[in-house]
């Protein structure tokens, strides 16, 4: 599985306007919502807050992967939000958050958790990557960003 095989057009939001961590994942939970059948934007919400209180998932450079592993998804899914501009998101380096990354994963499937979010952590620590994703103007290139970087940055 790559970190394409999570996303879909559907999943993948540029440059909505938000301006705060709070509704940055209520759309990244509704985006969400439209994968999991049996789940809906509430309970993934839910999750994904009850996750930030362990501590922020704002990895610095403007990145965040907030996630959760939740009972009743039954595959990994992942969403894109891309935002015009930052928010304040408790990112360990202080700075704001504008290309978030969401992962929802089976409650069981805990080293299938750490191999993704391992695999985004390096793909978002690679500069020429957040260029290349900040730049993009519409959906399709963004999923086609992701499905490029899919043999480097595989799962």
């Amino acid at each position: 599985m790559t970190i394409a095989d999570l996303l879909s057009l559907e999943r993948i939001a540029l440059q909505p306007d938000v301006s705060s961590k709070k509704r940055a994942l209520e759309v990244l939970s509704e985006q969400l919502a439209s994968a999991a059948s049996n789940l809906n934007a509430i309970e993934i919400f839910d999750c994904l807050i009850a996750r930030e209180r362990l501590g922020s998932t704002g990895l610095g450079h403007g990145v965040a992967i907030p996630h959760a592993r939740i009972a009743g998804v039954d595959d990994s899914v992942g969403a894109v939000l891309k935002l015009r501009q930052g928010v304040d998101y408790d990112a360990l380096d202080q700075g704001p958050v504008d290309l978030l990354f969401a992962l929802l994963v089976p409650e069981e499937s805990t080293e299938v958790h750490l191999g993704l979010l391992s695999q985004l952590a390096e793909m978002f620590s690679d500069e020429k990557v957040l260029k290349e994703l900040r730049t993009a103007q519409d959906s399709n290139t963004l999923l086609k960003l992701f499905d490029d970087l899919a043999p480097k940055h595989s799962a």
